[in-house]
């Protein structure tokens, strides 16, 4: 072999050299790249998280859709501002909410509402979201009937409790009716 043929081997052995060399640094930022993608996909997905755990405290309310369950959540919040609702007051829920629902809907509704009523812990903020949406769904008199179904609730089913005047006056008010 002479010197051209080392040359030949010389230079292969350059180019795998600077191949090699090329691809371990190509390697190094690709790995550098996705690490960096990693870090902003937690950031990310951090502060999704952060908006999602916001939403999720009103979720219960915003998932409603059903007037039936809108007015059996409100009534039950309300109800259980004053302690948990026990069985006797859950019977007067449900008796007033079947008053507008069969039985089937009236046992979701009363389902869904403890639960949505135990998630929120203020009646307030319950009031605030559901009001309006059953402002835009009932007609004046059924926004009436909804106030008697509240004070007839909160009446029945062992001790009379007394709904602070501000509750009603606020739902009043979020139910579209005049306040003074």
């Amino acid at each position: 072999m002479g010197d051209l043929g080392h040359a030949y081997i010389d230079a292969a052995i350059g180019l795998l050299g600077a191949a090699a060399f090329w691809w371990y640094r190509l390697k190094t930022m690709n790995d550098a790249a996705r690490e960096v993608a990693d870090v902003v996909g937690r950031v990310q997905g951090n502060v999704r998280r952060k908006k999602l755990r916001k939403q999720a405290a009103l979720s219960p309310l915003t998932a409603i859709d059903d007037p039936v369950v809108a007015a059996a959540t409100l009534i039950t919040a309300i109800v259980s501002e004053h302690g948990p609702v026990l069985p006797q007051r859950e019977a007067a829920i449900r008796s007033v909410i079947s008053e507008i629902a069969d039985k089937k809907q009236t046992d979701e509704a009363m389902i869904y509402a403890k639960w949505a009523a135990s998630q929120i812990d203020d009646a307030t903020v319950v009031i605030d979201k559901l009001a309006p949406f059953l402002r835009e769904r009932l007609d004046a008199a059924e926004r009436s009937d909804l106030l008697r179904m509240v004070s007839r609730a909160a009446e029945a089913g062992g001790q009379n409790l007394q709904i602070p005047d501000q509750r009603m006056l606020r739902l009043r008010q979020k139910l579209g009716f005049e306040v003074n």
